[in-house]
């Protein structure tokens, strides 16, 4: 794996930037059907080249909504959840546990709301409530296989043969057989590899007679993966190759996993994609996710040049106190409307979690207090209407047009990002904003808050970086 001039023709939606209607005033005044997924994966954005260049080892992958048209042909018809509040009750137990573990690590009690949830006092979340997809290469010859992503996963896996229909879930594509890879190997129990699994919590014991790898991730959902952990060759793209990548060869899941192949895991610990390649990436990695189910986004490896990271705006990087795994920012403002809100920095001293597999976002009781107060007033010429799930939602029928707000969070260092309207603050027409407990606690940003943003992970850096209008 080396640097290599890779150029990709890819949907405009992954890398150009078409701004919304509307005025300069700090709200958007928005057609009521622009913002709603169409039954076909969209182009409309046009088509446009992506430069990879030599020096900057970056590669780029297609990302897509799991549920929407955009996802591969022969996944056009997995069953989406029987209803958005089951998808969501997925989504607020994620993030109940990972707030659990996180306050755990900050050395802070449990907040009532997560005494109330028994969870198990394992690594992992809900893999249910995961929402985006990627195709990468397994094994030489190289097996596409369709993964799902997760930022707040480390070890990735995929099902391999032997499996039976008990002990697999079933899914479309044939599993994993590591009999047909000449790149295949177990990772032998007594080695400095498994023994560094077994201190993230992620190692089973000895398998094959004793003498493989064990591994073991357990989801808060009760749902988990085991098998052999492994060395295998990973394609990223044409003639972009990870050389022994080392990934979980299932034989024993449980749970709903909708038919996929596996998980793609992007944490921050050494069990991660992005540690395992940050010789060649830097520890770098970034992702856009697509205002709607309908259109692509992408997922990219590497850092830009710094001569091509002028649209970004950069905050510092933080960690939990032992959890690698969470990506972690400082937010210090909040703005709806063009105006800022009056929430002390002390609000956010918990810190926020950035988390692809989360999705609205959760924030301290101030915070989300004034955010809800001023969004409210903004758009009280809508009717509200009741929901099991969320605070705040709109009956917008009969409306042509919506007139929305931009909201904006300010990080530590100054840096600001205007989110997607509407896209990124509504969510099946209601606020995609939660309360997540005390300030003194910390947050998470949801993946509907990322929409259209390159969101970048430099650990390699110690930033986190933003890029508007990414896709």
């Amino acid at each position: 794996m080396g640097s290599l001039l890779l150029l990709f023709v890819v949907l405009c939606s992954y890398c150009c930037y078409i701004a919304h209607g509307g005025n300069e005033h700090g709200f958007v005044v928005e057609q009521r059907r622009s913002y709603e997924p169409e039954a076909v994966c969209s182009a409309s954005r046009g088509t446009c080249l992506l430069n990879l260049e030599p020096s900057s080892a970056t590669v780029s992958m297609p990302l897509v909504h799991r549920y929407g048209p955009c996802a591969p042909s022969q996944y056009s018809n997995v069953s989406t959840p029987s209803s958005f509040s089951e998808t969501f009750r997925h989504s607020r137990a994620r993030t109940n546990y990972i707030i659990r573990q996180a306050s755990k690590g900050m050395g802070m009690a449990s907040t009532p709301d997560d005494a109330a949830v028994t969870f198990p006092t394992r690594l992992g979340g809900f893999v249910d409530s995961l929402e985006y997809v990627i195709t990468l290469g397994f094994g030489t010859p190289s097996v596409p296989l369709v993964l799902l992503m997760d930022t707040g996963s480390d070890v990735s896996w995929v099902q391999c043969t032997p499996c039976n229909s008990t002990r697999c879930y079933p899914q479309k594509d044939p599993l994993f057989d590591p009999s047909k890879s000449s790149t295949y190997a177990p990772i032998a129990c007594h080695t400095d590899t498994c023994r560094k699994l077994a201190g993230n919590h992620y190692q089973n014991g000895c398998a094959g007679g004793g003498s493989q790898c064990g591994y073991s991730v357990e989801y808060a959902d009760g749902s988990h993966s085991r098998g052999v952990y492994s060395n295998e060759t990973l394609t990223l793209a044409p003639g972009v190759t990870v050389k022994d990548f080392h990934f979980g060869c299932g034989h024993d899941q449980r749970g709903p996993n909708d038919k996929y192949d596996g998980l793609l895991g992007l944490g921050g610990a050494p069990e991660s994609l992005v540690a395992q390649t940050s010789s060649v990436y830097g520890g770098a990695f970034s992702y856009c996710l697509p205002a709607l189910n309908s259109e692509a986004g992408f997922l990219a490896l590497g850092a830009p040049l710094s001569a091509n990271t002028s649209a970004f705006v950069f905050t510092p990087m933080r960690h939990l106190p032992g959890y690698a795994t969470f990506y972690m920012v400082t937010m210090t403002g909040i703005s709806v409307g063009g105006k800022p809100l009056d929430i002390p920095q002390s609000a956010f001293r918990g810190g926020m979690i950035i988390d692809s597999g989360t999705i609205v976002t959760e924030l301290p009781e101030t915070a989300y207090n004034a955010v809800e107060t001023a969004l409210r007033m903004a758009l009280a010429a809508y009717p509200m209407v009741p929901s099991e799930d969320f605070d705040t939602c709109y009956n917008f029928t009969g409306y042509s047009n919506v007139t929305v707000p931009r909201v904006a969070f300010t990080f530590r260092g100054g840096a600001t990002i205007d989110l997607d309207v509407p896209n990124g603050i509504l969510v099946k027409d209601c606020l995609a904003f939660r309360e997540s407990g005390p300030d003194v606690g910390l947050g998470i940003i949801g993946n509907v808050n990322q929409r259209t943003l390159e969101v970048l992970y430099d650990a390699g850096r110690g930033i986190v970086g933003f890029r508007a209008g990414a896709c």
